[in-house]
């Protein structure tokens, strides 16, 4: 029969197990309860939450569109908040907030009491953009579009202002965003209009010289005006000769009668020609009616052309100004910032058991490896 064990006995290796465990688990917790308790300043939380907001009234078509990239996976509706979830993350933010409120004096309040907490006003801006994201904490669902914000501070009051300021600097680059790609959306249209306008200017002003060149404000009307006179001494041309007819086989020849009717048909024969000239050759002007009414022509149909691609053109930029402003995005706040009435922060419970839990588990792991080398020997 063996003989018993011999009662366990305290040896030099349990008392630097223990002593270890005092130094790197014991120690560091007490260390931390009280710097948690005694130096660490409160600090208060504000809450924001918003999301990106579009106005577009989606007609059928856009629906059906819409129900394809779904059904697809595609879709770029969350882009504009994946954009502002990194601006408020960037360097800009919190140099723009930086200048607004001065984050260096409030991040540094207590700064001799509380020195592990708070900002170091030596520090530079990428240490304040670090620091502003350890006390700016973004909860951002990508499928909704949904972005809320915990802001801390050493003051509620302060707290509150920085939400209210990262607010307002969110709806700025929206509205931005929503400028630049309205802009987009019309610069072709509003590039056809101007060309149509200038076109429809020019148009009218060579139309405008032709007139005053040729002193003439409707050449049409006015060869209407000389066709009737033409036709008017047709008709008196006609009357004359039926009048010589007449005399012809009433008179005897040498009567005066005869040679005053002749010598009327041979003036109205002379003025119809020169009528007729004036729609060939000898013009005023020096210009045949002919080739004056083709110049007018040519230039009405220049302006109606123009003034037809003008009115194309505007109804094009109004449509593209329409959907532009129907797509119009906007920041919309469905909890608006928070003032807190106690303080909540730093979780000292939570920070003590996370720093118990890592100092024990790195304790026990040290014992392990000291017995696991102890026992290949």
């Amino acid at each position: 029969m063996r003989p018993l064990a011999a009662p366990a006995k305290r040896k030099r290796r349990h008392w630097g197990l223990f002593w270890f465990f005092i130094f790197f688990v014991i120690g560091p917790v007490a260390a931390v309860s009280w710097y948690l308790y005694e130096r660490a300043a409160d600090q208060f939380a504000s809450t924001v939450a918003f999301t990106v907001r579009n106005e577009d009234i989606s007609s059928a078509a856009d629906i059906l569109g819409g129900l394809g990239s779904t059904l697809g996976g595609g879709g770029g509706g969350s882009s504009d908040a994946d954009i502002l979830y990194e601006f408020i993350r960037s360097q800009e933010m919190v140099r723009t907030i930086d200048a607004q409120l001065d984050l260096r004096r409030l991040y540094t309040i207590h700064r001799e009491q509380d020195p592990l907490l708070t900002f170091n006003p030596e520090g530079t801006i990428e240490d304040l953009t670090s620091f502003w994201l350890r006390m700016v904490r973004i909860s951002y669902d990508s499928g909704t579009g949904l972005m809320e914000l915990r802001v801390l501070a050493f003051s509620a009051t302060d707290a509150k202002k920085i939400a209210e300021a990262i607010f307002e600097e969110s709806a700025r680059m929206i509205n931005a965003l929503s400028a630049v790609a309205r802009e987009d959306g019309t610069r072709y249209a509003r590039e056809d209009l101007e060309r149509a306008i200038e076109k429809v200017k020019i148009a009218r002003e060579a139309l405008t010289a032709f007139r005053v060149s040729n002193q003439i404000v409707d050449p049409s009307a006015d060869v209407q005006g000389q066709m009737g006179l033409l036709n008017t001494l047709q008709a008196q041309l006609a009357e004359a000769l039926i009048e010589l007819d007449l005399l012809s086989t009433s008179t005897r020849e040498g009567d005066p009668r005869l040679e005053q009717a002749t010598r009327r048909i041979v003036v109205i024969e002379a003025r119809i020609a020169d009528e007729r000239r004036k729609f060939g050759v000898g013009a005023p002007g020096d210009e045949s009616y002919a080739t004056t009414i083709a110049d007018f022509e040519r230039l009405s149909v220049e302006r109606e052309f123009a003034e037809q691609a003008y009115a194309v053109a505007l109804s094009n930029f109004n449509g593209a100004t329409a959907e532009a402003n129907r797509k119009s995005r906007y920041l919309a706040a469905y909890v608006r910032p928070t003032l807190a009435e106690r303080s909540e922060f730093p979780q000292r419970i939570l920070f003590i058991l996370v720093v118990g839990l890592f100092s024990f588990l790195f304790w026990a792991i040290a014992a392990l490896v000291y017995y696991s080398l102890r026992d290949r020997r």
